[in-house]
Order: structure tokens, then sequence, then C-alpha cells
């Protein structure tokens, strides 16, 4: 099949058609031109780099026919690549951007039309990017005279990640447009994960090798291989006994590894458990009033065990917070830019230390760079989500469409939560890193599904307005 393209820009208006035998011919040639040129040069970053640049050809080609595979790559490159270029620069973050490039080519030069879809979620993330932008220019400005700024491109590392990763967002509502790619998307991710998963459990220690410590270390991606079967199998009524059995496994087996064989770290197990609470008290809701004294007497004790277990890491962050937020007072409503406060420390003190330190809470980062104007847009996204979340619970039949909608649902408690104890959701660039975003962009792929769930509705909505609610919802299976 040839691969065919419309070109739109200006006066320019013509089809473009690429035979497949010419791919293939080009493909032979580059594979011969890697082969001449580690042969001659007997380097094997000479052959990295030319295999990267086939690979990378031909996930280009991929995007372009299939654009809704490009989060497919994502989630392989994320796990499987092992690359990491300046500054943690990776396989993930690489597709991410040339996904969203391509989103951006197809409005200008193809459909020359820039939109986004309507949702209430889309207004406070593309508030978000603009604040994104001013904070970066803010930064530029020397805030303390006897403090050096952070290298320019750690301000663009940090500017990139909260930039980019919101945008994943709202790339992935106006991308997804299908319930099946929806599904392709989470039961890839959930293969994937499981695999980890099982080798984890079993204590293989080939799977810490073939997977990239920047996803398994990561609370999202725990979270999440929490959050995606566990809703499926609760509210997904479509599914057989056996598929229910199979996620509730599933869900068993990572929360055997993240709170058994990693207990002490506390981001692994504390938002996949809360997510896990949220689902099942739902669906239990009737009976939930009930046990609000013995949830409050166990959250309580965890919350004790928590600290106590931790007294020292847990003061340690409460002081940097308030450093960090005291630095922060200089330009309270838009931040100091992306990465300062984090040269800026040294010139505070903690526990009687001149050091740089970053702050381990995603809401304190958020003010430091982007102000309480930032904070504020980020809080509005979570709670837009959530709030259509909500109402998609309500208001969909029963299939894949809302038991996804009641993940989202409770992932935003789970979000937060993750917020509060490091910056695992806007991955901060002298902390988690762009080395990060290779789980931290789980979230905001998958906020964004629920965006196009909604706009999927909507459509069905419109072109059949007169049948029956059930059958005028999304198709669910």
């Amino acid at each position: 099949m040839d691969l065919d393209f419309h070109l739109k820009f200006l006066f320019i208006d013509r089809r473009i058609t690429i035979p497949v035998r010419w791919l293939q011919y080009a493909i032979i040639a580059l594979v011969a031109v890697a082969a001449v040129a580690a042969a001659y040069w007997g380097s094997m970053k000479i052959m990295l780099a030319v295999a990267g640049a086939i690979i990378g050809i031909t996930g280009l080609l991929i995007l372009l026919r299939f654009p809704n595979a490009g989060f497919l790559l994502l989630f392989a490159g994320g796990m499987f690549v092992p690359f990491r270029g300046p500054g943690g620069f990776n396989a993930s973050i690489l597709t991410l951007i040339l996904m969203i490039g391509l989103w951006f080519m197809d409005m200008f030069v193809v459909k020359r039309e820039f939109s986004f879809v309507k949702s209430a979620p889309i207004r406070p993330a593309s508030l978000m990017l603009i604040v994104c932008v001013i904070a970066f220019a803010m930064g530029q400005i020397p805030w303390f005279v006897f403090a050096n700024q952070a290298p320019l491109d750690a301000q663009i590392g940090g500017f990139a990640i909260y930039f980019f990763l919101i945008l994943a967002m709202i790339m992935t509502a106006n991308v997804i447009r299908e319930i099946r790619w929806l599904k392709i998307i989470v039961w890839t991710f959930i293969g994937l994960g499981v695999v980890y998963v099982l080798g984890r459990s079993l204590e293989l220690e080939i799977v810490d090798r073939i997977y990239a410590h920047g996803v398994y270390a990561n609370s999202m991606f725990w979270m999440w291989m929490v959050t995606l079967p566990l809703s499926q199998a609760i509210y997904n009524n479509h599914l057989s006994f056996r598929s229910k059995a199979v996620l509730y496994g599933i869900v068993a087996l990572t929360f055997y590894v993240a709170l058994v064989q990693q207990n002490d770290w506390k981001s692994g197990w504390v938002p996949a458990g809360l997510v896990a609470a949220v689902l099942v008290g739902w669906k239990f809701r009737k009976v939930v009033p009930f046990t609000i004294p013995f949830v409050l007497a166990v959250a309580a004790y965890l919350a004790q065990e928590l600290i106590a277990t931790d007294d020292y890491s847990w003061g340690t962050r409460v002081d940097a917070w308030l450093v960090v937020l005291d630095i922060a007072r200089v330009s309270p409503i838009i931040g100091l830019g992306f990465s300062n406060y984090y040269w800026y420390a040294q010139i505070f003190t903690i526990r009687g230390y001149h050091i740089r330190f970053n702050s381990h809470s995603q809401f304190v980062d958020i003010i430091a760079q982007t102000g309480v104007l930032g904070l504020f847009f980020f809080l509005w996204i979570l709670f837009e989500v959530g709030r259509l979340a909500y109402r998609l619970m309500n208001q969909l039949p029963e299939g894949f469409a809302k038991a996804y909608s009641y993940g989202i649902f409770a992932s935003v408690f789970g979000s937060l939560m993750a917020a509060f104890l490091v910056d695992w959701l806007l991955p901060f660039a002298y902390n988690i890193g762009l080395d990060g975003v290779r789980a931290s962009v789980l979230p905001w792929i998958f906020f964004g599904g629920l965006i196009s769930i909604e706009q999927i509705y909507l459509a069905n909505q419109k072109t059949d307005p007169a049948s029956s609610r059930e059958r005028r919802l999304l198709p669910t299976r």
C-alpha cells in the first residue's frame, strides 16, 4: 500500500504519493550504510547512531500513516529504549515531541485550521501553557544578586517537561477519535506493564535490565498499573468472569511488588492504594457511611506509621518546603522560572547548611517555578478532569468507557497524593528530571483519553439524537 499525503499550504495544493517499494529500498540502503560505517570506523556509537536513525525514520513513517500508533511507540520507547541524552533526554520525550509536532503540522499544513476540542479541562490546560511561557521568560531575570541562575539548558529542560506533558493531554484529546484506539492504548500499557510486575514478583533481575529505570522507579507506573485494570475489573460488566479474574490478579501482583517487596518506597504504593480505596469505596458507597469511623482510624494509624518510619525524611521535607516558599516570595505570582530555585537555595540555610536542594513536593515546585498562578491552573486541570469523569460515570452505558471514567475519577485523588509526596506528575529538572517523563506522561495521556471519550459521546449524540439513551452513547464493545 502506497503512502499518500495531501499537502496544502498557502498556494501549494498537491497530493504526494510515496510507493512502499521506495521505502523498502531506502531502508535497505540505510542498513547497508550502517554496516559500512560500523565496519569502517569500528565505533559502537556510530552503529547506535545509525541504528537510531533507521528506527527513527521507520517510526516517523508509522506515525504519518497511523498517528495513534505513536502512543504505542511512546510506551515501548519509554520502557525499553535505555538511551539517555544530555539532561536525561530519552526516547519517550523525543516521541512525544514528534507526535505533538506532527499534530501541529496536520492542523497548520493539512487542515489549515488551529483549534482544540471544546472541553472543560482544555481551558485551564491552555492557560497553564501560557503561564509556563511567561514563567520561562521571567526566569531569565536574576532574582538574587549573590546567587547564580540555573544554566539555560536546565531551564529549557524544566520548561519542556511542564509544557510538553500538559500539551500531551490536549494532543491526546484531539488525536484519539475512536474508542477502539483508546482500548488498544490501555491494554497495551497493561500488557507491557504486567510483564515487568510479574518478573519483579518472581525476583528476576533481567527485567530491571530490560525495562528503563525511569519507568519502574516512578510512582505513576505503579498507580496506573492499579487504576486501569482495577477500574475495568470492577465496573466493566461486559468483561467475562475469567477476564476480571485476570485483572484482579494483575492488581494483586502489583500490590505484592509495591507494598511487600518495596514497602519502604511510599510513592510506590500509597497513591495506588488511595486509588484502589476510592474505586472500591465508590462501588460500595451505600455502606461507606457506616465504615467512616473505621476508615478514619486506619488512615490516622497509617499516616502516623508513615511519618514515624521516615521521621528524618519527613522533617527535612517540611524544612525544605518552608525554605523554598520563602525563596518564592520574591515572585509569588508567576514564580522564579524553571529550575532557578535549586540554585538560589544555597544562599539560604536549611538546618544550618548552605546547599542546593529540591522541595520533593509537586505543589511547592509549581509555586517556586510558575507561581500561585501555575498552582491554580494545575489544580484547576485536576478538578475539571475529576468533574468530567464524574459526569461521564453517570451518563455512559455499561462497558469499557464507563469503567475508564471511574478509573480517571479515582486517579485524580491518587495524583493529588503523588503530587504531595514528590514531583511525579510534572518532574522537577533536578529531581525526577527528563528521565521521569517515561512514566510521568501516563496521567496526561489517560486524562486526554477521558476528553476523547467525551468528544466521541457528544458526536454520537449529534448524529443520532432520536435514539434511546443506551444506543446513542458510546460504543462499548
